[in-house]
């Protein structure tokens, strides 16, 4: 565990601002790494000081991919899609939130730290046919305001971070990926758990299927 976690930081740190990019996409997927793209941005801009910019343009522009290719995937497959992924409840929330303020929630959901989830919001804005350029001016806006701040931060205080990294770089690597893992694993199984429930209630059918047998 702690081979692979090193290593696995080490080879996205050492692909730089690609890296960036790379996370982005599998964070804002259907495969969320709580913070991932935050922990990456923090040691390359603190590691790179000059550069701190250039990670904070990637880092936007791999979350803004991200989310865009799961918003064109739950666009096809409408609001099936949403209802398959997440239990009734939550279903019904995003739905309130898209049809009252669905640009404030968008926004607001991607300024949110780890491990508060994005994706869900990602998923109902696309399966909901959110417009596609009111999607990417939320996100978008969102994610520029939050990785500049972070960004911006490990470039002023760089030095201090790379040196509690450089000393707890094994301890640090470790407990974020416990983290990290624990979070996406804990959320999956309470969706999970949450849909069972539904289709227990609902005679051993979940909520697609009772529509369609209806």
């Amino acid at each position: 565990m702690r081979i692979f976690a090193a290593s696995a930081l080490g080879w996205l740190a050492s692909l730089g601002a690609v890296g960036l990019i790379v996370v982005g996409i599998v964070d804002q997927s259907f495969v969320p790494i709580p913070g991932g793209i935050d922990m990456l941005l923090i040691v390359l801009a603190a590691g790179h000081r000059e550069r701190w910019f250039i990670y904070w343009i990637f880092a936007v522009g791999g979350a803004l991919l991200g989310a865009y290719f799961t918003y064109i995937l739950s666009k096809k497959g409408g609001k099936k899609a949403l209802e398959a992924r997440l239990p009734r409840r939550r279903v019904a929330q995003v739905e309130r939130a898209f049809k009252q303020r669905g640009f404030v929630a968008l926004f607001i959901a991607g300024l949110l730290p780890p491990p508060l989830p994005m994706v869900p919001f990602i998923v109902g804005a696309g399966a909901l046919q959110y417009p596609t350029r009111r999607f990417l001016l939320a996100v978008g806006a969102s994610r520029v305001l939050r990785y500049a701040l972070v960004a911006w931060l490990a470039h002023i205080y760089g030095r201090g971070i790379m040196r509690v990294f450089t000393a707890h770089k094994l301890a640090i690597i470790v407990s974020f990926a416990v983290f990290s893992i624990g979070a996406a694993v804990t959320g999956w199984l309470y969706t999970r758990y949450q849909k069972k429930k539904e289709a227990a209630e609902n005679g051993g059918f979940s909520q697609p299927e009772l529509k369609q047998a209806g």
